[in-house]
């Protein structure tokens, strides 16, 4: 849980990947500054290609920058650390755990399994699977595993959690239901939440502030502040001007200049 504020800042950012195959070099991310802190939920959006997982995986200390920096409170990101929890596009399960046991296990490895059973239990609850409790994985639709995955990382209410597309595969009515509950637990937590999205709805519904970016280099055009209140409306005025502007920006939208 983050009891203290952290501050995410990159500064001049960029990135570049060789190509194997060629001489060529792939710019990912080209001059990128950007602050963000505790209490946020920050949704990244923008075509394939943009950079937006390129973000995620520099903060989780997967990757380097090329040029620039990445901070945390001041201090260079050197590597991963448990404060900084990643859910990835895809679930990533010890296939010898059952449903429970996965979820429980970074809790057991810290030996705070003990008195923190209701935590296990408030996350099976959340994505609906007692039933599947004492399954594996290999037992689990894709979905269903997706959820576990999600659960995993957010029983360890880590200072900064990065969400790289983690709802994707799930249908429309049990994503909405995980928006919800993501929200409400960042919501007690006040961590920093820094999450990558190709649905522009699901940006505006759960960010409180959405970075549009474009590709080739990747950049951010543009900040947009959700200046709504939690549970939002999706079909309100507001909400569809908050659509319309950001499809403006990715040109989707039907005015062209924006």
């Amino acid at each position: 849980m983050a009891e203290n504020k952290v501050i995410l800042t990159l500064e001049n950012v960029s990135k570049s990947f060789a190509k194997v195959e060629s001489d060529e070099v792939t710019h990912a991310l080209d001059n990128v500054s950007v602050t963000m802190e505790s209490g946020e939920f920050i949704s990244l959006v923008g075509p394939s290609g943009c950079g937006k997982s390129t973000i995620l995986r520099l903060v989780a200390g997967l990757i380097v920058p090329t040029l620039g920096k990445v901070t945390v409170n001041g201090e260079e990101i050197d590597g991963p650390s448990p404060n900084r929890g990643m859910v990835f596009q895809k679930p990533t399960l010890f296939p010898w755990l059952t449903v429970e046991n996965n979820i429980a296990f970074s809790l057991n490895v810290q030996g705070k399994l003990k008195g923190n059973e209701d935590k296990v239990q408030r996350m099976i609850d959340i994505i609906g699977l007692e039933k599947f409790r004492n399954d594996y994985p290999g037992q689990l639709s894709g979905g269903m595993a997706q959820r576990v995955a999600l659960v995993r990382s957010l029983i360890n209410q880590p200072e900064i959690l990065l969400l790289d597309e983690p709802l994707g595969a799930l249908d429309a009515f049990t994503r909405m239901h995980m928006q919800d509950e993501i929200l409400s637990i960042w919501s007690e937590s006040k961590q920093l939440a820094l999450m990558v999205t190709h649905d522009v709805d699901e940006a505006i519904y759960m960010g409180t502030r959405v970075l549009v970016m474009d590709a080739n280099p990747g950049r951010i055009i543009a900040d947009i502040k959700i200046d709504e209140s939690y549970p939002r409306d999706r079909s309100s005025a507001s909400f569809v001007e908050y659509r319309n502007d950001i499809l403006n920006k990715l040109h989707f939208g039907g005015n062209k200049n924006k």
